[in-house]
């Protein structure tokens, strides 16, 4: 059963999915995603499966595997593993967008225990909407573009730029976007893609870095909607959206939590102990050694 409700008063979405309530928590016996596990008789590189416990109907809800090496992190994937786990994303979104069914394709990880993830081998997932969700609806039709202000600059390499956003209700934020406009992943050349792959890993590298280990985090990717021509035009901003990553961690320091509070529930304004700039020169300063991928 999948119910839909609708906040009357604020327009909230909720999905009401009873069966997800029996999708397995971090199992102590085996993997699933482990090579000879329920999802992965043989050997892989990167591998793209159904979520047995979709929040959404119609297989609009996929789980990609980043390795079948368990231990294995995005941070420590080497080259062409990174190479091909950015096609991946890619051609699912374009698969999943090309659907009558679908008008948006979100693409995102909850690394750690402390953010939700329910098993530990390194994998992301693919939720594929049948409308445009509010969030990234508004950051459409606000314009949003990528922030240009130095101070909060932590890197910018092959077209694409690493910033500290000015207001997060979380104590770590990165955005990752290139330098001249993309409106999606499928719209990346070869060398964009190898590039974006590379940025994205040095920004999680340095987050385990400033940390010292690495730490809960969560990423999704921001994405034109997969509308056609004719729709797209009811979308405010549709013309001048611009491809990012957001990455965010609850982690005020290492292994200490920031809570949401009653009152920033309530109010939906945040009260943050970390300074954005100065975040951002930690960062900036927290480029660690290279790392060596793990054994397969």
């Amino acid at each position: 059963m999948h119910d839909v409700r609708v906040d009357p008063w604020l327009d909230t979405v909720v999905h009401v999915v009873a069966s997800r309530q029996q999708r397995p928590n971090l199992p102590s016996d085996s993997c699933p995603f482990c090579v000879g596990g329920i999802e992965a008789a043989e050997p892989y590189t990167v591998k793209v499966i159904p979520n047995r416990w979709p929040p959404m109907p119609n297989d609009r809800c996929e789980v990609v595997l980043y390795s079948s090496n368990h231990h294995a992190r995005l941070t420590t994937l080497d080259s062409d593993n990174l190479v091909q786990l950015v096609n991946t994303w890619a051609t699912r979104s374009e698969v999943l967008g090309s659907r009558k069914d679908v008008d948006y394709v979100v693409i995102f990880e909850n690394s750690g225990r402390e953010v939700g993830a329910t098993i530990d081998h390194p994998h992301g997932q693919i939720y594929a909407f049948d409308h445009v969700p509010d969030r990234p609806r508004r950051r459409l039709a606000a314009g949003w573009k990528p922030d240009s202000t130095s101070e909060r600059l932590i890197v910018e390499s092959d077209g694409w730029v690493a910033t500290v956003p000015s207001t997060s209700p979380y104590p770590l934020a990165v955005e990752i976007t290139p330098v001249e406009r993309e409106s999606d992943l499928v719209s990346l050349d070869t060398q964009q893609r190898t590039a974006f792959g590379n940025i994205l890993q040095d920004v999680l590298r340095r987050i385990e870095c400033f940390y010292g280990e690495p730490a809960p985090t969560m990423m999704w990717f921001n994405q034109r909607p997969m509308v056609s021509d004719k729709r797209a035009s009811e979308i405010e901003g549709y013309n001048d959206a611009w491809f990012n990553v957001e990455i965010v961690s609850p982690w005020r320091a290492p292994n200490v939590m920031r809570y949401i509070a009653a009152a920033e529930v309530a109010t939906n304004e945040f009260f943050i102990p970390v300074v954005p700039e100065e975040l951002a020169a930690k960062l900036r300063g927290a480029v660690p050694p290279q790392s060596t991928p793990p054994t397969r």
